[in-house]
């Protein structure tokens, strides 16, 4: 059987060891570059492989295709692929045949790392021999291949949603749906959405679907859907009588029978959206059976994710904070939401078809000056140019934090909340982070 992988990053290499190990004839093509103790890994293991083009005659006779999940379908040679009818798969489809392990995949367009991150950390703490993986981390075929878990807890995009055709999880969660990566969905939100819920197709009658009852695209694709899976909702508008809410100041949750509580005082995750995650992670915990105790006491130690609402420094009683994940407008939402004194904002990057009217309120509300960090800034200097006193545009990190140094004063905040994918100035949403927590540090 011939392997073909497409995208010689961590899902791919993971990919390829994996299949050579399952006996697979693998061959990896790369259209860019790839790093060098990945190709080290290749070499090591007599893996095939090219860089910086695409042999046709070495693909187009495979016998399946994975693709990385960043590749879109419209690339020529996925096309061609598609056109003679050879299987392309995402990593997670191609993995998971291969172990025994019960599976939890977290999807949504916000909080699906935290969430992700909570999860395995309430499994952890309880003992169990857990794996995580998906879109953090070691890639999932990577484990497969080389460790044995009981357990994983695995972050999914909607790009790879996009490459399955029988895998399910036992257990699937859906944090949210805000309009994101429309720029892959021909700019159509209904498409994004059915992407997300491709997570609950393949679940039956024993598995669980966790979900958010206050999001509207989530409840109106429930209305006019069907999932097999048992449905557990979590809400804080609503007291569902299965599943997780807030009950004056106190997280309640109700699941095959038995109740959780704890006050929301002791969690360690400030915030309502993180409430949220809470909920959804407390209630994988109950379902796997593990002690009301426990559960708490993970609630109460965790540390939250990196790049996520995390607090960096406080200089001159002014609390830098890192947001650097907000790659959409939802998680910036929800960032200025938790501000709770007047904030300097630093925003920009690559817009994926934002709606910055969504913010208005809000920014009108906390934000008294805008940095604009992004080599295109029009959008955001239309949307929110009348609305702040105080706009400036920036092209680097350091100076971005320099110029909310001399804006901010005492009592005040400075939030990095890009609301944008980093492409333009930065390698990726973690290295915009790190230089930001370099910057403030410098300062």
């Amino acid at each position: 059987m011939r392997l073909v992988i497409l995208g010689g990053g961590e899902s791919g290499i993971g990919t390829a060891l994996l299949g050579k190990k399952k006996g697979y004839d693998v061959f990896l093509s790369d259209f860019g570059k790839i790093k060098e103790n990945y190709k080290e890994v290749l070499i090591l293991n007599e893996i095939a492989w090219e860089e910086e083009k695409h042999t046709e005659a070495l693909i187009l006779n495979a016998a399946v295709v994975m693709k990385s999940p960043g590749i879109p379908d419209t690339v020529p040679i996925v096309t061609k692929l598609n056109a003679l009818l050879i299987p392309v798969i995402s990593e997670i489809e191609f993995a998971a045949p291969f172990t025994q392990a019960v599976t939890i995949g977290i999807t949504g367009s916000n909080g699906k790392t935290t969430t992700t991150m909570l999860t395995y950390h309430l499994l952890k703490t309880a003992g169990l021999n857990v794996g995580l993986a998906g879109n953090i981390g070691k890639s999932f075929a990577w484990q497969v291949a080389d460790e044995e878990f009981d357990v994983y807890v695995l972050e999914l995009s909607s790009f790879q949603l996009d490459g399955i055709l029988n895998y399910k999880p036992h257990i699937a969660i859906i944090t949210n749906i805000s309009p994101d990566h429309l720029d892959r969905y021909d700019y159509k939100y209904e498409n994004y959405i059915a992407s997300k819920f491709r997570i609950t197709m393949n679940q039956t009658q024993s598995d669980y679907l966790i979900y958010d009852a206050d999001d509207e695209a989530i409840q109106n694709w429930l209305k006019n859907n069907k999932t097999k899976a048992q449905l557990i909702p979590f809400s804080l508008q609503n007291k569902p009588k299965i599943g997780g809410f807030i009950n004056n100041n106190i997280m309640e949750s109700y699941i095959n029978e038995e109740e959780f509580t704890m006050e929301t005082k002791t969690i360690a995750l400030e915030g309502k959206h993180n409430m949220k995650n809470a909920m959804a992670a407390t209630s994988v915990a109950q379902l796997m059976r593990i002690r009301k105790q426990t559960i708490r006491e993970s609630l109460s130690s965790f540390q939250g994710v990196e790049h996520r609402l995390e607090r960096v420094l406080k200089i001159q009683n002014v609390m830098y904070i890192n947001d650097s994940k907000a790659t959409n407008v939802n998680a910036t939402f929800f960032a200025l939401d938790s501000m709770s004194s007047p904030t300097v904002w630093i925003v920009g990057g690559v817009d994926k078809g934002n709606d910055y009217s969504e913010l208005m309120a809000m920014v009108r509300e906390k934000v008294k000056a805008i940095i604009c960090l992004g080599v295109d800034n029009k959008k955001i200097i239309d949307a929110f140019g009348n609305v702040v006193d105080m706009m400036v545009e920036v092209s680097s990190m350091n100076d971005a934090v320099r110029t909310a140094q001399h804006l901010a004063e005492k009592g005040d905040a400075v939030l990095l909340s890009p609301a944008c994918a980093s492409f333009d100035l930065f390698e990726n949403y973690e290295d915009r982070g790190r230089q930001f927590k370099h910057a403030v540090r410098g300062l």
